[in-house]
Order: C-alpha cells, then sequence, then structure tokens
C-alpha cells in the first residue's frame, strides 16, 4: 500500500514537473514574441500622406519631421501654392463683375454669396479628410477612386437636397427673402454640394498619383475651385430662375 502511494506521489510530481516545463517554455516564447514586437516598433513604418503620395510607407522620424521643422521651413513649402490658390480666386471676382447688373437689380443675392462659399469649403472639408484619412490608413487606394467619386457626389446631391429643402423656406418665412430667390437656393445647395464633394474626393487621388502632398495642396484647391464653380453655379441658376418668372436681368 506504501509503495502504491509512493509509485502514485511520483507519478504525480512527474507530471507537475512537466507541467511547469512547458509553462516555462510558453513564456519563454511570449518574452520573445514581446520583445521581437517592442524592435518592430523602433523601426516601424507608418502609412501617412506625407509629401510623396499618400499612403506611402514612412518612417516614424520622417512623419515626425513636422515638429521639428523651423516655421519659416513650413511657410515657405506652402506660400507657392497658396499664392496659386488666391490667384484662381481671383476670378471670383471676375464673375462678380459679369452678374453686376443682376447684382444690382436682385441685391438679395449677395446676401446668401458667404454662406453659399463657407457651406461648399465645408462640404468639401468633409470629404477631403475622409480621403486623406483612408489613403493614410490604406484602406483606399488610387484604383478605388472612381467608386469612391462617385459615391461622395450621390452624398453631396442628397446632404445638399436635404439643406436646400430646410434654407429655402426658411429664409423665404424667416427672412422675409423673395419667394425666387428662395427658390434659388433650393437648387443652388444641392449644385455646391456635389461640386464641392466631388472635387474634394478627386484632388487627393490626383495629388497621390502625380506624387505631390495632399495634406497642403489637396484642401485649399478643393476650396479655390469650389468657390469659383459654386459663385458661377449660382448665378446662373438665378438668371434662369428669374426668366421662368419674367424677371428683369
Amino acid at each position: 500500500m506504501a509503495n502504491d502511494n509512493s509509485k502514485h506521489s511520483a507519478s504525480a510530481l512527474g507530471e507537475l514537473k512537466e507541467t511547469i516545463q512547458s509553462q516555462k517554455k510558453e513564456i519563454e516564447r511570449l518574452k520573445a514574441q514581446v520583445a521581437s514586437s517592442k524592435g518592430g516598433g523602433k523601426t516601424k513604418k507608418a502609412a501617412v500622406s506625407h509629401g510623396h503620395g499618400g499612403g506611402e510607407e514612412l518612417s516614424e522620424e520622417e512623419v515626425a519631421r513636422y515638429l521639428h521643422d523651423p516655421f519659416y521651413t513650413v511657410g515657405f513649402q506652402r506660400v507657392g501654392w497658396l499664392g496659386i490658390f488666391l490667384a484662381s480666386l481671383s476670378a471670383t471676382a471676375l464673375i462678380m463683375n459679369v452678374f453686376e447688373e443682376t447684382l444690382e437689380k436682385h441685391i438679395e443675392l449677395a446676401l446668401f454669396v458667404p454662406l453659399l462659399a463657407g457651406h461648399g469649403g465645408n462640404t468639401g472639408g468633409q470629404t477631403v479628410g475622409t480621403i486623406l484619412s483612408a489613403l493614410s490608413a490604406g484602406t483606399i487606394k488610387v484604383s478605388d477612386a472612381p467608386k469612391i467619386v462617385w459615391k461622395e457626389s450621390l452624398a453631396g446631391i442628397l446632404s445638399g437636397s436635404i439643406l436646400g429643402a430646410i434654407v429655402a423656406p426658411i429664409a423665404y418665412r424667416g427672412l422675409g427673402v423673395s419667394f425666387h430667390v428662395a427658390v434659388v437656393l433650393f437648387f443652388t445647395l444641392p449644385l455646391i454640394s456635389m461640386i464641392a464633394s466631388t472635387l474634394g474626393a478627386i484632388i487627393p487621388f490626383v495629388c497621390v498619383m502625380f506624387r505631390l502632398d495632399p495634406s497642403v495642396i489637396a484642401a485649399p484647391a478643393m476650396t479655390s475651385l469650389v468657390d469659383v464653380a459654386g459663385l458661377m453655379g449660382y448665378f446662373m441658376i438665378a438668371n434662369y430662375i428669374f426668366r421662368l418668372y419674367g424677371l428683369e436681368l
């Protein structure tokens, strides 16, 4: 009986030793994995949009370079593009000059120029931010551009139509704007939303294709183009609506 107990104890002790050994091996394996992951983190590459072709793999050192660049380096990097966009915005002054007579006869139109310009910038800014984030994360590629541009265009029309259906009655009933100007707003908001969403989707992909920096170019380029195209569309819609109502242009 004693021999049986001693044999059973020895067997249990052996199983315990085997269990301890296997656990020790597992702990060593986990330690090795943790050590390798820490080592990899030091040289980890980040898929970010920073400089040349968003979604390109850059080291953490390159990603952090912006923090260490002096202000004049950042300013000189941006001023050229900002000058180009500023020149393009001069087209808005030309458009206002072309439709000067329409503005003089229907001064209410001028009240909504800042609102529409701001809305175009807001709409396009949302799209640009979404596209740049997705490119940086690597969840979309340039090959996805047609599908994404189409989706953003439809989303812009939908959101603009909803806002137009809200803003036009408020302008007519609440602000005392004439009915024909409210109708112009109703049709202009979907147009500007579509233009802004479409350009906001296209421009980041174009920057990536030509290896430009979308973080510097995409948003101001979109804003400049939307301001010009949106203002032109606004006055063209106004002229068409006014003709339908038999109003003097």
